[in-house]
């Protein structure tokens, strides 16, 4: 699955959350880089203690939590506190894949990741380069979408030469573990939102939603 989910933040939202990262303590990412990651990854991230990132990250799963697509189409049972990062004057991340399992800090919890987000706060105007990289797709969005895709999935952030890319990403661990039934779970969900604005009458609505819920009651591992 990859998808983009525009809007996840409006105008207001954006600014207030780019005011607060402008100012933001900015690390060296290649602190939280992994033995392999460390020779590939040269960008700025928040700490993940910082207070700012808690705030960030509270403010923007509240915002996911009331977008019906994300919610839809991610179908979240447990969601990796969001992390900040920033390119810039070269910032890139070379070829890597996720990890399988993230654990919450100051929590014993574990996180499986199912699906990987990445949250744009760039308007595409004031960088240039800087596009995620997924399994051979170039994905640059505008400041406020967001692209959800596969953890498996091999990806890279391309070098930044002009400007800073700022971007929140996180993890998702799904109700529906496999990616081809969550995308089978999406396109008939879309079916149905669609045949509702259609024909809202429909006994069919009723048949078509029941199949839905079976086959999610089926899949689902909680």
């Amino acid at each position: 699955m990859m998808l983009s989910i525009p809007d996840v933040l409006n105008a207001e939202q954006l600014q207030q959350c780019r005011a607060a990262l402008e100012g933001g303590n900015w690390q060296d990412g290649r602190l939280t880089a992994g033995h392999q990651a460390v020779n590939v990854k040269a960008n700025q991230q928040l700490a993940q203690d910082d207070p700012l990132t808690q705030q960030l990250g509270d403010f923007i799963l509240a915002c996911l939590a009331q977008h019906p697509r994300f919610m839809a189409a991610a179908l979240p049972l447990k969601v990796v506190p969001p992390r900040f990062n920033r390119y810039a004057e070269g910032g890139t991340y070379g070829d890597h894949i996720d990890n399988a399992v993230f654990s919450v800090p100051g929590t014993p919890h574990r996180i499986r990741a199912d699906l990987s987000a990445t949250l744009f706060f760039s308007e595409l105007e004031e960088y240039e380069g800087g596009e995620l990289v997924v399994q051979d797709q170039r994905i640059k969005l505008p400041a406020g979408h967001l692209i959800l895709y596969s953890s498996g999935s091999l990806h890279r952030v391309e070098p930044v030469t002009r400007g800073a890319r700022l971007a929140s990403f996180f993890w998702v661990q799904s109700l529906v573990r496999q990616d081809e039934q969550r995308s089978v779970l999406l396109e008939l969900d879309d079916s149905i939102q669609a045949l509702r604005q259609q024909v809202p009458d429909s006994p069919e609505l009723v048949r078509l939603t029941g199949i839905y819920h079976n086959l999610l009651r089926q899949w689902t591992q909680t």
